[in-house]
């Protein structure tokens, strides 16, 4: 896997500077979100953990997702994002926050498309939460890759808006 140097570095240091601490909480990832934030400098002062659920059991157990909607949805929607973002906040006590949820492979489930919903809190509050879709041909390790370059991306985003408004 190869991410930006630059992404990794100003997230870390911008956690730092702000004294914030993160968790993360992921499904189709399965794991990359977690293992880029343990390879970021001086992960041990901002990064608290992450889990992965990959079954509706294990977010409804582990992460408090509403367990109608999620049998209803696949376990795959915006508000169970959202769900899933704030449970592991609360779980690792963290100012923010990064979970995702969706599809790598083309399945019935997902009438054959490959898209996740990603969200982002930041100290109990939902601050985005999106829906990102990829080319059904998409291989599944490349959109696991996609999902969490992007994501990462987009986190920067919402750490310059902060610090703007700081």
């Amino acid at each position: 896997m190869e991410f930006q140097e630059k992404l990794l570095n100003y997230i870390s240091e911008s956690l730092i500077t702000s004294n914030e601490t993160i968790s993360v909480a992921e499904s189709v990832t399965s794991g990359l979100l977690q293992l880029t934030f343990s390879q970021m400098p001086n992960a041990g002062m901002f990064y608290k953990g992450g889990i992965t659920t990959y079954t509706i059991d294990e977010k409804v157990n582990l992460l408090h997702v509403n367990e109608q909607e999620a049998n209803e949805c696949d376990c795959v929607s915006e508000n169970i994002a959202d769900q899933m973002s704030l449970g592991v906040a609360k779980l690792f006590n963290t100012d923010w926050s990064i979970a995702v949820t969706g599809y790598a492979n083309p399945i019935r489930n997902s009438t054959f498309r490959i898209f996740s919903h990603y969200s982002i809190s930041y100290k109990g509050e939902i601050i985005l939460s999106k829906k990102l879709e990829l080319h059904p041909k998409t291989h599944s390790l490349e959109a696991q890759q996609y999902y969490t370059e992007f994501i990462l991306g987009c986190f920067k985003g919402e750490i310059n808006k902060l610090l703007i408004l700081k």
